[in-house]
């Protein structure tokens, strides 16, 4: 190899300590970056990719770091491609890092996998804070029994794809690097139907209805997505697993209270004579009624917190609180009595009946002042 190839730390850009796993973070944010997919037709790109590959073959196995660490580029007999079996490695490379990104993933490992279904699911806020169990029903396929999820017609069987040699996919190969996308014609199957059934239309599952009981843990919220695994669609062939179930959470909106996470507000209208002599009042709680004290005095916004009455958080813990936030009603239709009497209790009223108003209006009177 050419002595002039930069050095392969500065390369993947991590210094020459760092870890096995600061050189595989670094690796895959680069050829993310530099893939010829993400760069198409751009020569500098693939170039620079295949600098970032080469560095990391070396880097990522600590035989060749050694040796190279200690006599660098090409010296001393020194081949960084030693063992690194070209397209096929830095498929392997690929496979072990990014899966089936950009299509590329390693032979022998494709397996047959039913879809993944999602249901949206809407719960009362009662039901999300203490959980429940809920019977959905799903729209999804079921195995064919005509053809047993084959596809084909009964007597013949699926044949081995041509284009692809039933591997399901269409290596390309690119300088010293392969990729590979899924074959067009068998759909990534490896295999083609040439008589179809006649009661799933060569599908291998017909759609059927199905009950299926969730678990709502304590402690959902909406955008909560629970994962029912073996509960989306069956596998297109008997070998195969069936996808899973993904239930989304929405939880409806409250007449009463308002959620904070773990926390519940709600607020509590209280009358001008409640407010100032003071009362106890049952208040709402997601437990059911409970007696607050509201002491003589308690001012417009005035909260009071009830410890555990909340919410427990998703997993497990301690409940959260329940705040529960004064409003004060003013009366908008008044009795000729009542107005004489609020009247009268207007002309009584002095600095020690309302004491912030006091306040107020002798910080305007100095600043008028001024």
């Amino acid at each position: 190899m050419s002595s002039e190839k930069r050095d392969f730390y500065e390369v993947l850009g991590v210094s020459r300590t760092a870890t096995g796993e600061e050189i595989r973070t670094s690796f895959k944010r680069l050829a993310m970056e530099f893939h010829p997919d993400r760069n198409p037709g751009n020569a500098a790109a693939e170039d620079r990719f295949k600098e970032v590959a080469e560095a990391y073959d070396v880097l990522s196995d600590a035989e060749k770091r050694a040796r190279y660490d200690h006599f660098g580029h090409g010296q001393q007999g020194f081949d960084p491609f030693a063992g690194f079996g070209g397209a096929a490695t830095i498929n392997d490379i690929f496979g072990e890092i990014f899966g089936e990104v950009f299509g590329a993933h390693r032979r022998g490992q494709r397996r047959s996998r039913g879809a993944d279904l999602r249901y949206n699911l809407e719960l009362d806020l009662e039901q999300a804070a203490f959980g429940a169990t809920s019977r959905i029903e799903i729209q999804r396929p079921k195995r064919c029994e005509t053809c047993h999820g084959s596809g084909a017609k009964p007597g013949t069987h699926p044949r081995q794809c041509t284009a692809c040699g039933g591997t399901g996919e269409i290596r390309v190969q690119q300088g010293f690097f392969a990729m590979s996308r899924t074959c067009g014609q068998c759909r990534g199957e490896g295999k083609v139907i040439a008589d179809r059934c006649a009661d799933c239309g060569g599908a291998g599952g017909v759609a059927e209805k199905a009950a299926v009981d969730v678990r709502v843990p304590p402690g959902v919220d909406s955008g909560t997505r629970l994962k029912l695994r073996g509960e989306g669609e069956p596998a297109p062939s008997p070998s195969g697993e069936p996808g899973d179930l993904y239930v989304v959470i929405q939880v409806r909106d409250h007449p009463i209270f308002q959620r904070q996470d773990t926390e519940v507000v709600c607020e509590l209208p209280v009358s001008i004579a409640q407010a100032a002599l003071g009362t106890s009042v049952d208040v709402p709680t997601l437990d059911g009624a409970h007696k607050l004290k509201i002491p003589a005095g308690t001012q417009p916004g005035k909260t009071f917190r009830l410890k555990g009455k909340g919410i427990a958080p998703l997993g497990g813990g301690s409940r959260g609180d329940q705040h529960v936030r004064i409003q004060v009603e003013i009366p908008t239709k008044l009795t000729k009595e009542q107005r004489d009497l609020l009247e009268k209790f207007a002309s009584l009223s002095g600095e020690e009946t309302n004491p912030a108003a006091s306040r107020f209006w002798s910080k305007v009177s100095e600043i008028l002042g001024k």
